[in-house]
């Protein structure tokens, strides 16, 4: 990475910026690392972490923005049974790509943000799991947990103390299901990757049975930074209930697509017009999606909206995991849209029938408006479709995560789709494709 933007506030990504640094256990501790996990386990009880942890107001990183010490303290204290730690590295959401940034980069902190997590929550076995494309990302874990073994920071009786811990890391098999936290411990467990009901909660019946605490790879590596600056410190950046800072994984049509850590609260347009360079080729923007695909869709007038939890939520979209998606003018929304419910066809495990018949539906009735065979009542039919699936009728959350895109893309582009449907055909059939672009960028 080179030289942070004035706008970017480098907690988390600091190394990053400095020449030279490999990411290396020599290069890590030199800077620092490892002293905060040090500190916890020699200098301060759990439930101290904990408490440090909901004093910073961390909100989880992987979508849905829980209150991570709060998410911590669900752990039973008194169980003999033992706890695990999942660290979830399953990073499939269409538009976001800031955890393999620090899996690759700087995988120390990784570890030490989780050994941190894992003490707070009285675990002694980490399990990261890993998208089954992120071959490299993982071997970059997997290198260094093993430096970190090797140098007495995973192991037993960690710092002459009775603490012990070990981690691993284990690959997903391509399955965008397996980033419900409950499927992904289905998954862990060698079975099928379907979401479970709730309840039980993971806190009180997990992975193989036992108490477990689920995690996003970038809320666990937060976990030294609040550590080492303090928690007062750390809520002096962003808003006061979206506190800190987040990577913002940019692309589409921007001049200056890339990952970036920004304070929560930051202007979309300031991320896009200022950080990125603007829309690239002298083009307009036309709309966003704010935190992945499954966040929704914002048109341009929206684009002052401040980046955080609560702001974004008011207009019916989620900042989700900071996946920031931008179309320009000549992006065909209902193109975007086909492209979409393709993956989301594809990637329902099927055990609702709501959201395995629902999918399917969606994808043939976007994919025929694109292609010019639409009928009048076909958009009607698919909002109709999409609260008969939507609204928490299915196990997990997937099939609402689908709906967003779909709903939001609809509400903000009405009459693009009627305009499909009037013509007989997509208005941009000579420039469609770079919706496509944007999507897949």
């Amino acid at each position: 990475m080179s030289a942070p933007h004035p706008l970017e506030v480098p907690l988390l990504t600091r190394r990053l910026h400095q020449a030279g640094y490999d990411g290396s256990l020599a290069a890590y501790r030199a800077g620092g690392g490892y002293r905060q996990f040090e500190r916890a386990v020699t200098s301060l009880t759990p439930d101290q972490v904990t408490d440090m942890i909901k004093d910073s107001g961390l909100r989880g990183r992987g979508g849905a923005g829980f209150a991570t010490g709060l998410k911590w303290s669900f752990m039973p204290k008194e169980s003999v049974k033992p706890h695990y730690l999942l660290v979830n590295a399953d990073e499939s959401e269409p538009g976001t790509f800031k955890d393999r940034l620090l899996m690759e980069r700087d995988p120390h902190l990784v570890v030490e943000g989780a050994a941190i997590a894992a003490y707070a929550i009285r675990a002694r076995q980490v399990y990261v799991y890993v998208r089954g494309e992120y071959r490299h990302p993982r071997a970059c874990m997997d290198r260094a947990i093993a430096e970190a073994r090797a140098d007495g920071l995973l192991g037993r009786n960690l710092f002459g103390t009775p603490y012990s811990l070990e981690m691993h890391t284990h690959p997903g098999a391509g399955a965008y299901i397996c980033g419900e936290e409950t499927a992904l411990m289905e998954s862990l467990e060698g079975k099928r990757g379907h979401p479970r009901p709730k309840p039980p909660f993971p806190a009180g019946f997990g992975a193989w049975g036992m108490p477990t605490t689920i995690n996003n790879v970038e809320t666990v590596a937060t976990a030294p930074v609040i550590l080492e600056m303090g928690a007062l410190e750390y809520r002096k950046h962003g808003t006061p209930n979206s506190p800190g800072t987040f990577l913002v994984g940019v692309s589409g049509h921007v001049k200056r697509p890339g990952v970036y850590e920004l304070p929560l609260g930051i202007p979309a347009r300031a991320v896009i017009d200022e950080v990125c360079g603007g829309v690239r080729g002298g083009r307009r923007l036309k709309a966003f999606y704010v935190g992945g695909s499954s966040t929704g869709l914002l048109p341009a007038q929206h684009a002052d909206v401040p980046l955080d939890h609560d702001s974004v939520r008011k207009l019916g979209v989620m900042l989700g995991t900071g996946g920031l998606v931008v179309m320009d003018e000549s992006a065909c929304i209902v193109r975007a849209t086909m492209v979409l419910a393709d993956f989301y066809d594809h990637e329902t495990c099927g055990q609702c029938s709501q959201c395995r018949v629902g999918m399917e539906w969606c994808y043939q009735i976007i994919r025929r408006i694109e292609l010019g065979q639409g009928q009048p009542d076909d958009v009607a039919t698919l909002l109709d479709l999409i609260e008969n699936f939507a609204g928490g009728k299915t196990i997990c959350a997937f099939a609402d995560g689908a709906a967003m895109p779909y709903r939001t893309a609809i509400q903000a582009f009405r009459a693009e789709w009627d305009e499909h449907v009037r013509r007989g055909g997509c208005p941009f059939a000579q420039s469609g494709e770079r919706a496509l672009e944007a999507v897949h960028a």
